[in-house]
């Protein structure tokens, strides 16, 4: 099969491998669609501490049962679940295995979604409803960790929300928390571009550029605060003002991932009481939400602004690197690929 192996830092090609072979307890699926996601970048630019190259990169997908499935017939639209698990640790063993102690994901500890191929264990197949194209299906994994995020800090319709960040994430936990009945939300942006695309998206947002966040904010909530406060960007100068954007008793809900230790003014969430909340990645039943949720809010779709031929992905790794880009999710498209 062909595939995008990652052969270097900052090295993507798109070359001949050996086709999975199907194996008990695997299912072989037919790639559609896969993304590129921002942990797709930290390995193609040779930080991620567990990604070795020569590796099929890739954990975002959408496809079709190719073989080895006990119930799904050949040709059943499907996405993968891509956590790897050790099932043995304590963290496994009461119900938490999406934190497993030595957790694994498929793109970095094994290969991953980018080839014309995948093979994973039967229980990671998820199958996608008749109504979801196979293009909006790829988007379940980062829809999931939306999902997720907002299950575990149990959001309830009538509650406010901000989200710092309109990233693909960001704008995920905004299109999750609208359809799940928010509708006091802003999204913070200080990028023009993505900041347009959330508006084009219905969206509230704030721009730190042209005023201060926490007087909108408290504006906004009748001089509360926010209910649910959702870092989806992580950098220091959104910890400086997040003790400041949450109301008395609060929720702050860390999605991002903060490339260096940020400082906060804890004194003053002794004061307010407000709590704070790590999520990472998403449960079983997270992934089958985000999975309906697709299949009904058309919006979701939206997210994609670029299908790209896996033939040439350096032109996809450029692009969304690129400062400037108005991309917001890419996908390689295998159909476009040689014949298998």
């Amino acid at each position: 099969m062909k595939a995008i192996i990652l052969k270097a830092p900052k090295t993507v090609n798109f070359c001949e491998t050996a086709d999975p072979e199907i194996r008990d307890g695997f299912v072989k699926v037919k790639v559609a669609f896969a993304g590129i996601c921002g942990g797709d970048v930290n390995v193609y630019n040779g930080t991620h501490p567990r990604a070795k190259p020569p590796l099929i990169m890739g954990h975002e997908m959408s496809g079709t049962i190719a073989e080895g499935h006990p119930t799904l017939p050949v040709g059943t639209p499907v996405t993968v679940n891509p956590l790897i698990m050790c099932g043995e640790c304590l963290q496994c063993k009461t119900g938490n295995k999406h934190v497993c102690k030595t957790l694994k994901l498929y793109g970095i500890d094994r290969d991953g979604a980018m080839g014309q191929y995948m093979l994973v264990p039967t229980h990671s197949v998820v199958a996608l409803s008749d109504k979801l194209s196979l293009k909006t299906g790829a988007l379940v994994e980062p829809v999931a960790i939306a999902v997720h995020a907002t299950r575990e800090t149990d959001y309830r319709p009538g509650d406010n929300a901000l989200i710092f960040g309109a990233g693909p994430i960001g704008l995920a936990m905004g299109l999750t928390l609208r359809a799940f009945g928010c509708t006091n939300l802003a999204i913070v942006e200080i990028n023009k571009k993505r900041l347009e695309f959330a508006k084009n998206l219905g969206f509230d947002t704030l721009d730190p550029e042209s005023c201060d966040i926490v007087t909108k904010v408290l504006e906004r909530t009748q001089g509360n605060g926010a209910d649910h406060v959702y870092d989806c960007a992580g950098h220091q100068s959104i910890a400086d003002i997040l003790p400041q954007v949450v109301r008395i008793k609060g929720k702050i809900t860390i999605v991002a991932h903060y490339k260096k230790p940020p400082a906060m003014d804890f004194v003053l969430g002794m004061f307010k009481e407000f709590s704070i909340h790590f999520v990472r990645v998403y449960r079983d039943e997270d992934y089958t939400i985000a999975a309906d949720l697709l299949a009904e809010e058309p919006a979701f779709e939206k997210l994609v602004t670029d299908v790209l031929s896996p033939q040439n992905p350096q032109k996809g790794f450029d692009k969304i690197l690129d400062p400037t880009t108005d991309s917001v999710k890419i996908l390689f498209d295998f159909a476009l690929a040689l014949p298998a």
